[in-house]
């Protein structure tokens, strides 16, 4: 379903102001603040296992916690982010899930503690190691999921040896592509961890292959600090974020010459706007709410990166700043992706990009593609720090948020397709425990359940509820 445009909340109007009473009474101001401009689901309910708040008549089921063991003999890892969810048969899904774990956190890998668990697995499956041959700890999960049941059926190791494991996206072909949100090579590394090989690349885990996948690095699409990628299935084209934490991050695409063999190559190509300029909106005077910009596509060359310099050789031919690209999810013949810090207070973004009827044809000069600044909320308690997301089956954005502690707790928020903000739920911060970011929300084919991680120390939420009871 093809969202409306936003009518953007927006401190030149006033409405965050002058419509204070009233959002408060379409929603609620919780003990922490959270502020919706519509009532949503209803208000969030108290969670009495102090794990996760809901509204009324929705309820969670715990699918995994980090430290469970799985059936191949590994224990679940830590630090879950982005995930994407496959139909089975029946009513069992694959849920493939990323573990965003850097060479620092062996611990917390999959083979255990002291390593002691990496004899159970086959090498030659595992991408890379450590200086001193452990196995690097990052890659994916996978999940067997019985929807109907409620119920775990499995759980396995299904890519190895990575790094940063952060996002990523699915394919219409029914794998998962995972992301390295690093750049990280060979040779001594001020942190004390060296790694064998060169990172920051895209490797992709077919959802219905039982045990490791074939670690290989997709050299087309780019060597950067991955975030998440989304493709169009009219036409094949993969469409990728970076996140860097300074802001100057670019939005490619990349055109493969095989649409259903990604690592055969392709074009790796910068978004750039035809009236130049960038993205972020720090000033607030940039970039207009709901307005839709001209695109233009730049190719880029030397896309391996040695020298970690692809976005700034990007921009310097006319590439566009993102601030901090994160997740991107394509709906009805377009995408929407966040941007964490973008806009005037750096609360975040989300940008919806209409491909053009010739998206990648010489004939797209004619009929350029268009972007628009679909979300830039004024106010902290309606939205912060905008992550991970996914269009539910009534067309609504679910995204996630990703704030640290001092900015208090993080929600999935509901977006509607009149672009009014709601919280879904809230992750409960208990005393002494880091706050945790959100992460991987995707629906179940049939429609009837949300999944979500918790990112640290790491669990997997399956939540059900009445979807048809929205509230306006």
């Amino acid at each position: 379903m093809l969202l409306s445009r936003r009518r953007l909340l927006s401190a030149a109007t006033g409405v965050a102001l002058v419509g204070l009473s009233r959002l408060a009474q379409a929603g609620d101001l919780s003990p922490d603040g959270y502020l919706n401009e519509v009532a949503g689901y209803g208000p969030l309910k108290p969670d009495p296992a102090r794990l996760f708040d809901l509204p009324d008549g929705f309820a969670y089921t715990v699918v995994s916690r980090a430290g469970d063991p799985m059936d191949d003999g590994l224990v679940t890892p830590r630090k879950m982010d982005g995930m994407g969810c496959f139909a089975l048969d029946g009513e069992r899904v694959a849920l493939v899930r990323n573990h965003e774990l850097s060479p620092r956190d062996i611990e917390f890998s999959a083979f255990g503690e002291g390593h002691a668990l990496a004899g159970k697995v086959d090498a030659t499956r595992v991408y890379d190691r450590n200086q001193d041959g452990r196995f690097l700890p990052g890659g994916t999960t996978t999940l067997i999921y019985d929807v109907g049941r409620k119920r775990l059926e499995s759980s396995y190791l299904s890519l190895a040896g990575t790094s940063t494991n952060c996002a990523g996206g699915i394919t219409p072909w029914g794998s998962w592509l995972s992301c390295e949100e690093v750049l990280r090579g060979p040779g001594p590394h001020a942190d004390g961890h060296d790694v064998g090989k060169l990172h920051g690349w895209v490797f992709e885990t077919p959802s219905g292959h039982r045990g490791l996948a074939a670690p290989t690095p997709i050299t087309g699409m780019g060597r950067f600090k991955h975030e998440a990628v989304a493709i169009d299935p009219r036409t094949g084209i993969a469409y990728l974020t970076e996140d860097e934490v300074d802001g100057r991050c670019l939005f490619y695409r990349y055109l493969p010459d095989d649409r259903r063999a990604l690592v055969k190559g392709g074009r790796l190509q910068a978004l750039g706007f035809r009236d130049g300029g960038d993205s972020r909106n720090w000033t607030g005077t940039d970039w207009a709410a709901d307005q839709w910009r001209e695109t233009t596509w730049i190719d880029l060359d030397g896309v391996e990166n040695p020298g970690a310099d692809l976005r700034h050789r990007g921009h310097a031919k006319g590439a566009a700043w993102f601030a901090r690209g994160e997740g991107i999810v394509f709906g009805d013949g377009e995408l929407y992706f966040t941007c964490t810090s973008g806009g005037p207070g750096r609360l975040g973004q989300v940008l919806r990009y209409r491909p053009s009827r010739f998206e990648g044809d010489p004939r797209e000069a004619t009929e350029p593609g268009r972007l628009q600044l679909f979300l830039q909320p004024t106010d902290p308690r309606v939205m912060k720090m905008c992550d991970n997301l996914v269009i539910a089956p009534n067309g609504h954005l679910v995204i996630c948020e990703d704030k640290t502690l001092a900015d208090g707790a993080n929600y999935l928020r509901g977006v509607t397709p009149e672009g009014k903000v709601y919280a879904m739920g809230r992750l409960v911060v208990a005393e002494g425990v880091p706050a945790t970011e959100l992460a991987g929300a995707c629906f179940s084919p049939d429609g009837t359940t949300l999944f979500v991680n918790s990112y640290w120390p790491g669990f997997t939420l399956a939540i059900t509820g009445p979807w048809d009871r929205f509230r306006g």
